[in-house]
């Protein structure tokens, strides 16, 4: 029996004679490496379809050039080289090829004093983009971090000077006395607010970036802000995040310039744009703060 040629039907003309911006898939499973780990990601892979008269592209070409990055690191030149062979694989139909790469990675982090460690998962997203004139890849992560108020921390401290003035006028100062008040519910009557907070950096590789700089940036985030969220802790790593909140306060612009200056210390960045949201414990509504160098949406 003779084979049968099957048909395509993607080969064929169109009645609609448009060009698209972008032809693809998305949520592809793809298992690759990062960090040393390996993760489950998703990947959204396509082009443009600059022909008007074709009606479709070939998807099958594109989810088999993914395949290339299965159980592998993306770094740079891996991801320049997928995208060459889907803009090869559909010569005369695209001039543009477009990859993101999305999911968690998780880490392990220390504690502050005490030998526990546990895991934190960082949302990443990991996007390349190919045409005729540059190739270009920009990293994107999320980390979360708490926030102490100076505002509120300076109205608090007024309470307990006031409260102190009360508690001990027209007294002889008592070393041992000033030391079990400010030990009592009597020292600490009011406390300054603070909220789990959450900062998005997105920053494009510089033009000679091979690697993708994910734990130089969590690291260098994580130090500026001094307070990154724990994991195991006992009640020293408690006492010592108190300790570092209360060292570290800050609002939503100062959060904001702490990181824009770390980011622009990195040799890896050629641009970048970031987003922190204190979300506030005091209001209904969020503190927000954005910041951006070098970069153009274009």
């Amino acid at each position: 029996m003779n084979a049968l040629t099957l048909p395509d039907i993607a080969a064929q003309a169109t009645h609609h004679e448009t060009p698209l911006d972008w032809v693809g898939m998305a949520g592809i499973a793809v298992p690759i490496r990062l960090a040393g780990q390996s993760l489950a990601a998703q990947a959204d892979i396509g082009v443009n379809l600059i022909e008007p008269g074709a009606r479709g592209i070939h998807m099958s070409r594109l989810y088999l050039a993914l395949q290339a990055l299965q159980d592998q690191e993306p770094d740079v030149p891996a991801l320049q080289r997928l995208l060459d062979v889907c803009l090869d694989s559909h010569r005369e139909l695209s001039d543009n090829a477009s990859l993101r790469l999305h999911g968690a990675v998780l880490l392990q982090r220390p504690a502050l004093v005490s030998p526990l460690a546990g895991w934190k998962a960082y949302p990443f997203e990991i996007r390349a983009r190919q045409d005729g004139r540059r190739f270009q890849v920009e990293l994107q992560l999320e980390l979360a971090y708490s926030s102490t108020c100076p505002c509120s921390a300076a109205l608090a401290r007024q309470l307990i000077q006031q409260k102190f003035s009360e508690d001990f006028a027209d007294k002889s100062l008592d070393h041992a006395e000033i030391v079990d008040w400010i030990g009592s519910t009597r020292g600490i009557l009011a406390t300054p607010h603070s909220q789990r907070s959450s900062a998005v950096l997105q920053l494009r590789l510089a033009a000679d970036c091979q690697e993708l700089p994910l734990l130089q940036l969590l690291d260098a985030a994580e130090r500026a802000l001094g307070t990154p969220v724990q994991t195991a802790v006992k009640r020293a790593d408690e006492q010592a995040f108190a300790l570092a909140n209360g060292q570290n306060l800050m609002f939503c612009e100062d959060a904001a310039r702490r990181l824009h200056q770390a980011l622009r210390q990195l040799p890896q960045v050629g641009a970048f744009r970031l987003r922190v949201v204190h979300a506030e414990s005091l209001h209904a509504h969020d503190a927000v703060a954005e910041s951006r160098w070098n970069w153009s949406e274009a």
